[in-house]
């Protein structure tokens, strides 16, 4: 009788440092003994009780929730330190069995009770395990104790007993933890230097949006002006800040005046595919989350319907043009009720604007290409936009309250071009940034599962 061949585990790391090489394998060692749970309570101190959201770390309570939820439990929270590691039994997508953060943006906080506390011994490089706990090296470990879904609290079915019972890898010496925490210590200083880059370019297109554009009207009353109605409310009808080219003030119109509007479909995510299909459609979702301000059908592609839906009903105005604008009528967010984009180039395809969208184009050519999908971003249109929507939990906008915006624009088609043009450049440097960001976190990523796998097998 044939016995079965056993494979031993190695723990050795794809990518080694060559000083470290000769220091052999690596070992899983128990976050027991690697920590020391934190239980001392808050009291009566006055700390500030965080919450923890997964890819942001710790964040204020009232940030969060808009309030202060600690309420008569705040004597029993956790109190931590910058440094403390603490983990939030909560799913996310990013880590389904739940995160663990170091404290870093407070120098001491209040933690919930329903948080797992607790600070890394001497032996440890808290980098290093900070680097771990983001690659997720907990999330295998703690699987098989979660028996059953979200408690009705929303947090996972893990206790302490069992979290700290999870092992880790760890290498011979402290200083190969200390080398592969430089390494992505060093990437992530990289990262921060070009998120704030990122940032630095955002605010700057804030800015531009500002002072480029008239500001935010004082009330309706431009637009009973424009029909007549004197009311003495004073209007900015030239922007702060301009091309010294051109002068005088600029027009002010009704949405009314200048666009018709275009019926849409009111077609679910289930009509739609991503490969198959001559039909490309815009849902409001895309608005909310994927679609640039100018979008380009060369550039960005759009869900496209399934060929079974028909579509017999749509005639040719029906689809879209470029230097249409689509706004979305509906949102969860004051922020972004009627947040729209331009079409600037269809690069040929057929695109119909679909559920929960408002259609608009232009009676007249009164608009360059490229220059509405920034003039709807202004503060002077959302403001507008924002009073005009109505709801509760969630906001719409009609057609009807939407014809009723004033618009305020420059006559010269030349400025026009020159306002879309300087914004498009900047939105050009925003993209690349953020591919560059996107490319970073891609090779750190790809560098964490080379350093880290240890699951080999001899």
């Amino acid at each position: 009788m044939s016995q079965k061949s056993h494979k031993k585990k190695t723990l050795l790391p794809k990518l080694r440092f060559p000083e470290f090489k000769g220091d052999g394998e690596w070992s899983e060692t128990p976050l027991s003994s690697l920590s020391k749970r934190i239980r001392r309570k808050v009291g009566t101190k006055k700390l500030t009780p965080v919450s923890i959201t997964a890819g942001l770390g710790f964040v204020d309570q009232t940030k969060k929730f808009g309030r202060r939820i600690a309420g008569k439990q705040y004597k029993n929270y956790i109190h931590i330190q910058s440094g403390d590691f603490v983990y939030n039994k909560g799913n996310s997508k990013t880590f389904p069995q739940g995160c663990i953060y170091q404290l870093k943006e407070f120098e001491e906080a209040a933690a919930s009770t329903a948080f797992i506390c607790f600070k890394l011994n001497g032996s440890c490089v808290d980098h290093y395990f900070q680097s771990l706990f983001e690659y997720n090296a907990h999330g295998e470990k703690l699987l098989k104790f979660i028996t059953s879904g979200a408690r009705s609290d929303g947090l996972l079915n893990i206790n302490p007993t069992d979290f700290f019972s999870i092992v880790l890898p760890l290498t011979p010496r402290k200083e190969e933890q200390q080398k592969i925490a430089d390494c992505l210590s060093s990437l992530d200083d990289l990262l921060t230097a070009h998120s704030a880059k990122l940032d630095a370019l955002q605010d700057h297109k804030k800015g531009l949006l500002q002072q480029l554009f008239p500001g935010t009207p004082t009330s309706s009353s431009a637009i009973k002006k424009n029909a007549g109605e004197d009311t003495g409310a004073p209007r900015q009808t030239s922007p702060a800040l301009r091309f010294p080219e051109f002068e005088g003030k600029w027009d002010s119109e009704s949405m009314a005046s200048l666009y018709t509007f275009i019926p849409t479909n009111s077609f679910s995510r289930d009509k739609m595919n991503d490969n198959a299909g001559e039909i490309r459609n815009i849902h409001y979702g895309d608005i909310h989350k994927n679609i640039p301000t100018l979008l380009n059908l060369q550039i960005t592609s759009l869900p496209r319907i399934n060929d079974s839906v028909s579509l017999k009903k749509f005639k040719e105005r029906s689809f879209c043009k470029n230097g249409d604008v689509i706004f979305a009528d509906a949102s969860e967010d004051v922020d972004d009720i009627g947040k729209s984009i331009e079409i600037v180039n269809t690069g040929g395809f057929q695109v119909l604007s679909g559920l929960h969208t408002i259609h608009a184009r232009q009676k007249k050519t009164r608009f360059v290409v490229g220059f509405a999908g920034y003039l709807f971003c202004t503060s002077r249109i959302r403001s507008q936009i924002q009073r005009e929507s109505q709801g509760t939990k969630v906001l719409g906008i009609s057609v009807s309250r939407l014809s009723t915006i004033d618009v305020c624009f420059p006559r010269e088609k030349r400025e026009q071009q020159k306002i879309a043009d300087c914004l498009s450049a900047l939105d050009d440097l925003i993209t690349a940034q953020t591919k560059q960001i996107a490319a970073l976190k891609e090779h750190k990523k790809g560098l964490m599962q080379q350093l880290f796998s240890t699951g080999d097998s001899v």
